[in-house]
């Protein structure tokens, strides 16, 4: 069932994308008196789901959910129309109109994509504000992943410095780390600041391994999570509760007692508790089928000092905007990583991202995930490869450069250039899915 949530919540999220991106191509093109011959969500390569046509645009719903586009009349695009082209312009047509009318009509899509990346992220921090858990209030230390504890770093290690910045949380040590490539991190260990020295493709280590958390505050084990009619919900413990000890040894945090328990070997586990009424009681509790006793910890922000921010309406929007600026940043720094080989690993399609959605269905985190891939397809759609955006403004600006347009058949063939560069690179991302579902 969660796999269906997250591809329903995919589905939706690229349908609204889609849509407002071509109605950035539609609108400018109909204020400028250009013909529409198509709007579709999604292809409808053969026959459509659905279809009506209002005035001169057949509007539709295709069968192949990877996109969606808008035929204009006139201009070389994915339909190859070149009848059309042989014929002599018309008044109506896209080739027909002034370059800025044209540049105008291509920027649309992108310009919507990312102003609604923006005004999506203006709204999440007006209806739910932030909450930030600074790395001051991860009084315990750090929890690490183990590629970071193989090049320096050690448990409870208290971060101070990435470089020469003081990072604000465990994003901003993340992105330092990741993305800036810093070659060393400062950490208090034991009352004592300590340089740690990291290696220069510490990105590429990164990125093999696939590591995302990079780093966690340490806290105990208190359950923020039971799964109904599990053996821990039987046993009658209670969200809030905690976990002190697995089998008789007795743990601090919650990362080590989760670890013991998956480790724990046998159909029965015991387990030290301490209700948050203050009683302390040991339970023997047995698996269930599935080979589970239904229990995981609250996360840090629900046990540490969380810091919240209200934002009005009109704080909102400057503040969703710089945050939408921020995250584009990030995504184009990080995008020199898919040249690597490492990076080109981490390539993922439809099944990676539909996992960036929660299993179940969560408003708050549906549209913070729409705002993050409406800014990626702004990003990914400007990029200056023919049959994308990008392609089709770049041959724009030359004409406005050069004083004439490219000629015809360099933008047919470069259209079928770019068009089997995205379906490769298309196979290539699924592919990876695909290879990492049977090798995990």
């Amino acid at each position: 069932m969660g796999i269906l949530i997250q591809a329903a919540q995919l589905l939706l999220s690229l349908s609204i994308l889609v849509v407002l991106h071509e109605l950035g191509h539609f609108l400018p093109a109909r204020f400028f008196g250009t013909r529409v011959e198509k709007f579709y969500l999604f292809f409808d390569y053969k026959f459509s789901l659905l279809k009506w046509k209002r005035g001169e645009t057949e509007y539709g719903i295709g069968w192949i959910p990877l996109g969606g586009y808008v035929k204009i009349s006139g201009m070389i695009d994915e339909s190859l129309d070149k009848d059309q082209m042989d014929k002599p312009a018309e008044s109506w047509e896209f080739r027909a109109k002034p370059a800025w009318q044209r540049l105008i009509i291509m920027v649309g899509g992108v310009t919507v994509n990312l102003i609604l990346g923006f005004f999506i992220y203006a709204m999440i921090l007006f209806f739910w504000g932030k909450n930030e858990l600074p790395l001051t209030s991860a009084t315990e230390g750090m929890h690490y992943d183990t590629l970071l504890l193989e090049n320096g770093f050690k448990e409870g290690d208290k971060i101070q410095m990435v470089g020469d910045q003081t990072p604000y949380d465990t994003r901003d040590f993340s992105s330092l780390l990741f993305l800036d490539n810093h070659k060393t991190v400062t950490v208090e260990r034991e009352g004592t600041p300590t340089v740690i020295d990291l290696p220069a493709n510490l990105s590429e280590q990164l990125l093999e391994k696939g590591a995302s958390a990079l780093a966690i505050p340490r806290t105990r084990y208190m359950i923020g999570e039971i799964e109904p009619g599990s053996p821990v919900d039987k046993a009658g413990l209670k969200l809030g509760d905690y976990i002190n000890g697995v089998n008789g040894k007795q743990y601090t945090y919650a990362m080590e007692i989760h670890h013991a328990i998956v480790a724990a070997a046998g159909k029965s586990i015991t387990l030290d508790v301490t209700t948050k009424e203050g009683v302390q009681k040991s339970l023997t509790l047995v698996r269930n089928d599935a080979g589970i006793i239904g229990v995981l910890p609250a996360g840090p922000d629900q046990i540490l000092k969380v810091v919240h921010h209200d934002y009005s309406f009109f704080q909102a929007i400057p503040a969703g905007v710089n945050f939408g600026l921020e995250v584009l940043g990030k995504y184009v720094k990080q995008f020199k990583l898919v040249f690597t080989k490492a990076g080109a690993k981490q390539i993922g399609g439809f099944a990676t991202m539909g996992k960036l959605f929660n299993k179940h269905w969560d408003w708050h985190q549906f549209w913070e995930m729409t705002a993050l891939i409406s800014i990626i397809l702004a990003f990914m759609n400007i990029l200056p490869i023919p049959a994308l955006d990008g392609g089709h403004i770049i041959f724009l600006l030359w004409e406005m450069i050069a004083g004439k347009p490219a000629p015809e058949k360099v933008m047919e063939y470069a259209q079928y250039a770019g068009m089997i560069l995205l379906l490769g690179l298309m196979l290539f991302a699924n592919g990876n899915d695909i290879f990492r579902l049977f090798t995990k």
